[in-house]
């Protein structure tokens, strides 16, 4: 009879015996049958790059623009450096040189090669770019998913890859096109080199998220970075110092090339907010709790979850410390540096989303480890049983309400997007048609939108007294262009409006239930070409307006219509 090895009941001195220095997968306990709760290889990468794939792609197609800032310190750069054509903002004053153009020539290299391939079909390069943002993201978070699977297991590997591919907030920041969001996938690649026992290459990638990305985001990489170079130190100094040397020297002479002056627009950046004073609390203020609510909204109970993670980590101390606890700190650290300042956006926090679902993944993934009893870990109580069942209904529960969340935002706020395409069916206007824009300007969805035979687009007075953008000059030298109607005040300029609103052929604009008549009400002027439902926040009720609710979505919210007129001639 072949001889059988028991497993023996641990003793009090083996459960009290020092943990290893790191924990692994195959440190979990063992279910009675003997086997380990996952699979010897873990998750692989086909798995993850496959789901990612699909939801990044439909967010690349689907998703909305968040903030003008995409628009004009981004997409309108882009258009000009393809097309000759587009509108600069004040930061993009070589006066000021704020935004440094590496960021931008990165995707130049993917739509420089469509604007070719499509030709007039300038939309077309809109959705290339955006399909390859969503690419970086699926690279980055499944290396992230098959890290935590090779370190931690299937289960929280499996929970983090369900939330990154369908929380709202990771929907829609996996393709916008932000600096914040360069950093979100400079995060995820970082953190999952650094479960791969590789911290130089994850404090080359930490460094490629600040310089080439977002320079503010340096703190949320700092945990990471100091860990990696406790750990290794000759070789992640030599690692983040390269890699951020050769950055700094190329984006120093990018903006030679594009500002026409020597200038670094990463340290005129730094020290316009920090050592200069920056006056960003002239383009809004928030209080402090503006991103605790921010992230509910986008990652709904899995938020709450996240902020629990030290709350249960003496609960888990060995399973979760120090690496995982390295990972996720930049969370807490972030949320609270971030909430000091006055001026607040929610595209702010895109560099901590993906640490947002590790946490909450681990936090559901360690239900049961909450009701054990420490002197007996491997008989399951009821509590414990229980705890198991709650975690994929919690699971469900926050996919649920964030596909409501993401729902909601694109059926209500896609009309912006979807009025520009119809351009292409009004083309009998004639070549130096003018768009004019009055309210709607922050709505603008770029230049990409605008077909050829639009010679201009106008800016119109609806009272705003900010600073516009303007269109990039040619004659004063484009990118190194120094116009004097720019300024660093938020102060409205002379010229920004059109004067004269005969030469208006095309309007854009939204009508809401409002007892104020707007422009294209006089219909012996404009005839209504096309016409979308835009839902409008102001007096729709909270709840219905950031989540969907079948039937009562349509129900309870009121929508305005979002409008392309067309001047009728004389």
């Amino acid at each position: 009879m072949a001889s059988e090895t028991r497993q023996r009941r641990p003793s009090p001195t083996d459960l009290s015996s020092p943990p290893s220095s790191s924990y692994t997968k195959l440190d979990k306990p063992k279910r009675s049958g003997g086997g380990t709760d996952e699979a010897d290889g873990g998750l692989g990468w086909l798995l993850p790059l496959i789901c990612l794939g699909m939801l990044r792609y439909m967010s690349a197609t689907t998703n909305i623009i968040h903030d003008c800032d995409e628009v004009f310190n981004y997409w309108e750069p882009l258009h000009y450096l393809l097309y000759k054509s587009g509108f600069q903002t004040w930061e993009y004053s070589s006066e000021f040189a704020l935004r440094s153009y590496l960021y931008i020539v990165f995707h130049k290299l993917v739509a420089s090669p469509a604007s070719w391939w499509f030709g007039e079909e300038k939309v077309r390069v809109f959705y290339a770019v955006r399909i390859f943002l969503g690419l970086i993201s699926v690279l980055t978070d499944a290396a992230l998913v098959v890290a935590l699977s090779r370190k931690y297991g299937k289960r929280l590997a499996s929970y983090t890859l369900a939330m990154l591919c369908l929380t709202s907030g990771c929907f829609f920041a996996s393709t916008s096109f932000l600096p914040s969001s360069f950093s979100m996938y400079a995060m995820s690649l970082s953190s999952a080199l650094f479960l791969f026992e590789k911290p130089a290459m994850a404090v080359a990638v930490a460094a490629a998220g600040v310089i080439l990305g977002w320079p503010f985001s340096i703190l949320a990489f700092l945990p990471i970075t100091i860990y990696s170079l406790v750990k290794r130190f000759k070789q992640a100094f030599l690692s983040g110092l390269i890699s951020s040397l050769a950055l700094l020297v190329l984006s120093f002479f990018l903006d030679y090339y594009y500002y026409r002056k020597w200038t670094s627009s990463v340290l005129n950046l730094l020290v316009y907010n920090v050592l200069g004073g920056g006056e960003s609390h002239l383009y809004g203020t928030e209080g402090p709790l503006f991103y605790l609510r921010n992230g509910f909204n986008n990652f709904n109970l899995c938020f709450l979850l996240a902020l629990l993670f030290l709350v249960i980590l003496p609960v888990v101390k060995k399973k979760y410390v120090p690496d995982l606890l390295v990972v996720l700190s930049p969370i807490y650290i972030w949320i609270a540096f971030m909430s000091l300042q006055p001026h607040k956006e929610e595209r702010f926090l895109y560099p901590i989303y993906p640490l947002i679902c590790i946490a909450a993944s681990a936090v559901i993934e360690s239900f049961p480890d909450l009701f054990r009893d420490k002197h007996d870990p491997y008989n399951p109580s009821v509590l414990v049983k229980v705890a198991s069942f709650l975690r994929p209904i919690i699971l469900g529960l926050i996919l649920c309400v964030s596909h409501s969340r993401t729902f909601s935002l694109i059926h209500g706020y896609s009309a912006p997007l979807e009025i520009y395409k119809h351009f292409e069916h009004h083309d009998d206007a004639g070549t130096g048609s003018v768009l004019c824009v009055g309210s709607e300007w922050h709505r603008f969805p770029s230049s990409f939108f605008i077909p050829d035979y639009v010679a201009e687009v106008q800016w119109i007075d609806d009272g705003f007294r900010g600073l516009l953008p303007f269109p990039f000059n040619s004659t004063l030298g484009g990118t190194s262009a120094a116009p004097p109607y720019f300024n660093n005040k938020n102060k409205a300029s002379d010229g920004q409006y059109l004067q004269d609103l005969e030469k208006c052929t095309f309007l854009v604009e939204l009508q809401l239930q409002r007892p104020v008549l707007s422009r294209g009400s006089d219909l012996t002027t404009w005839e209504v070409v096309a016409a979308l439902p835009y839902l409008d926040r102001e007096i729709s009720p909270p709840l219905h307006r950031s989540f969907f609710i079948p039937h009562l979505w349509q129900q309870q919210n009121v929508f305005g219509l979002y409008k392309l007129l067309k001047r009728i001639p004389n």
